[in-house]
């Protein structure tokens, strides 16, 4: 059986996808759970109502994005009660997301008590990263007591895409090294080497790296004790100043990219310049991750933004031609798969990301560990 469903569990929402093998059956969003005027009560009528639309006969599993594993999860895991446990145990690294997943996951054991449950942990691509790349030269004693470490984000994104490089290139990804950029509301970039991760921008959470639609990016840790000491606000504004009013919406007042682009075209400065900040971080860190890499094959675009912002691909990498780093403008503006000019020395491409198809696979992976290679 190829069948697999996967929940996408917020705190009030549901998203689910339905797969056989690589084809989608049905998909959809349930919103607003538990609120005024929203369309169920809780979970657990959303996910019955799931199962009251769509066939679920047949199941093989079902897969469940839980966003932060920590140190210990590095792969997809058969859930049963300690595994909850453990989870349970991680809240404190992922207090917005990992409670909404623990939610899913008991719901979905409830009503579907007989197929097999799968956990896919967005950190568990980045386990690989050297310890060099994960540790911060901060105390011992305190690191270790208290988890702080890079951990990294959308790693199901990156596992597919760099993947998918390799397959475009007409590569074998055990042997191919690209530079992934996951640009949505949400941003990262990763290493990847010989399809592992190496180098990742976000770290012990999602808020470091690249600049986002609410989200910082890297900023001075002196930021925070100057804006609680000098400025007088209290730890919970500050994050919520970085996490939430931060990015592109703290430098334009707009968080959607697509925004920033229509008044930088109307020559609003606040937006040229925050246009300007997003796509140098980019550079920033494509120039280390060349460093980190050393023999580079590819760099890669993906999600929302990557994929549909000719203007950010190009500008993130102008001036990168010495390095033999260049973008065809047609091609560019086609969207094709690969955008760098014929015999660019690093091919640059673009490729839709697809995070639900690659948690079905790793839960069907998860239940068939000899299974090597992804169903599509």
């Amino acid at each position: 059986m190829t069948r697999v469903l996967v929940l996408n569990s917020g705190s009030s929402s549901v998203k689910y996808r339905l797969f056989d093998g690589a084809e989608t059956l049905a998909k959809g969003l349930v919103e607003r759970i538990g609120e005024s005027g929203g369309e169920v009560a809780d979970h657990r009528a959303a996910l019955q109502g799931i199962m009251d639309q769509v066939d679920l006969s047949g199941l093989a599993a079902v897969g469940h994005r839980v966003v932060h594993g920590g140190a210990e999860f590095t792969g997809p895991t058969v859930i049963d009660d300690e595994v909850v446990a453990r989870i349970e145990a991680l809240v404190p690294l992922a207090p917005l997301h990992n409670p909404a997943a623990l939610t899913g996951i008991e719901v979905a054991r409830k009503l579907l008590p007989d197929v097999p449950q799968v956990a896919v942990f967005d950190t568990a691509f980045h386990a690989t990263i050297p310890p060099e790349g994960v540790t911060w030269a901060l105390s011992r004693e305190l690191t270790e007591r208290w988890q702080i470490r890079r951990y990294g984000f959308h790693g199901t994104s990156h596992a597919y895409v760099s993947r998918r490089t390799a397959q475009v290139l007409g590569r074998d990804p055990a042997d191919t090294n690209v530079i992934t950029l996951h640009l949505g509301n949400g941003a990262s970039a990763c290493a990847v080497e010989g399809g592992r991760s190496v180098a990742t921008s976000m770290g012990m959470s999602p808020l470091p790296g690249l600049v986002m639609g609410t989200r910082s990016g890297d900023v001075d840790p002196t930021v925070i004790f100057h804006l609680h000491r000098v400025a007088g606000l209290p730890l919970d504004e500050i994050e919520d100043s970085l996490t939430r009013h931060g990015g592109l919406l703290g430098m334009t007042g707009v968080n959607d990219l697509r925004s920033v682009l229509e008044r930088r075209a109307a020559g609003d400065p606040d937006a040229g310049l925050a246009f300007d900040v997003y796509c140098r971080r980019i550079r920033e860190y494509v120039g280390a991750y060349l460093a980190v890499l050393g023999r580079v094959d590819a760099i890669t675009f993906t999600a929302g933004v990557g994929e549909n912002s000719a203007a950010v691909r190009s500008s993130s990498l102008s001036g990168l031609e010495p390095l033999g780093i260049a973008i065809d403008p047609e091609r560019n503006e086609r969207r094709d798969e690969v955008i760098s000019p014929p015999g660019a020395r690093i091919p640059v491409c673009v490729i839709p990301t697809d995070e639900e198809l690659e948690i079905a696979d790793q839960s069907r992976t998860a239940l068939s560990p000899a299974t090597t290679e992804p169903a599509r």
